[in-house]
């Protein structure tokens, strides 16, 4: 498994935006295939990573792909969370992952909260709609946001959700 901080974010240093992760997460997967030549690479995004791994897909070929508390665009989240706010003509760090998956060919599980306050259910029911092959599909009850990890059905979800992609493959 590889993980990395965004930038901006303790301990990686340098300055946050999408473009910075987006160039961080292809620099990390090839790594990862260097590093695993021949191993199936399964992509795990996590909140705003799940944009990010979203459009590592449209880059890069994945074995799958993990996402916990996903959202189909980080602007309409922004546009519900502040909706006196005009998010769209001031925000500038796109994440669509919607759009990113919308032809992706493959296994994708996806993890979300039940009662998450911050990715409101439309949109992640919005990116599950997106997703042409979606092969695991978990709501983890009263999990919001940040405490969806510390619940103990994430980590059988996530065990589940590896297991749905591994199977995804076999003839």
């Amino acid at each position: 498994m590889i993980g990395f901080h965004y930038r901006g974010y303790p301990p990686s240093t340098g300055r946050i935006g999408a473009a910075a992760v987006r160039s961080d997460a292809l620099l990390v997967h090839d790594f990862a295939v260097r590093r695993f030549p021949g191993r199936p690479i399964v992509a795990i995004g996590f909140s705003v990573g799940s944009g990010v791994a979203s459009w590592l897909a449209s880059q890069r070929p994945l074995a799958g792909m993990i996402l916990v508390t996903p959202f189909d665009s980080l602007e309409k989240v922004a546009a519900e969370r502040i909706p006196w706010l005009p998010v769209r003509w001031l925000f500038r760090n796109p994440m669509e992952s919607a759009e990113w998956l919308r032809t992706a060919q493959l296994p994708v599980a996806v993890i979300a909260g039940g009662s998450d306050r911050l990715v409101r259910p439309a949109r992640t029911e919005a990116l599950r709609h997106a997703i042409p092959h979606l092969v695991y599909d978990r709501t983890i009850a009263g999990a919001d946001h940040n405490d969806i990890y510390g619940k103990s059905t994430f980590q059988t979800a996530m065990r589940e959700a590896l297991a749905a992609i591994e199977g995804s493959h076999r003839p």
